[in-house]
């Protein structure tokens, strides 16, 4: 299986959406009493929040790659063959 890059922000910003998206179902049905200023600030806190988790992710994977010891870095590269390209 193919690994792949982890986004939290954008996970973040996902969930708010479905979040929202019940809110407004549930307003249509009836079921639920809401006005549109309830909608306004939690999307644009939702927004904001996923910014923020996606900074936060950065921030920590820029300090843990540079925290990476290079002795490990220079071991995990394959040696080079010299330059053959295999002809």
């Amino acid at each position: 299986m193919l690994r792949h890059e982890i986004r939290p922000g954008r996970a973040v910003a996902g969930l708010v959406m479905l979040a929202l998206a019940g809110g407004y179902a549930a307003d249509a049905a009836r079921a639920w009493n809401a006005t549109w200023t309830f909608f306004a600030p939690v999307f644009f806190g939702g927004l904001w929040l996923a910014a923020t988790v996606t900074w936060v992710s950065y921030r920590l994977r820029r300090r843990r790659a540079a925290r990476k010891d290079p002795a490990e870095d220079s071991a995990a590269q394959a040696p080079s063959c010299g330059g053959a390209t295999g002809r």
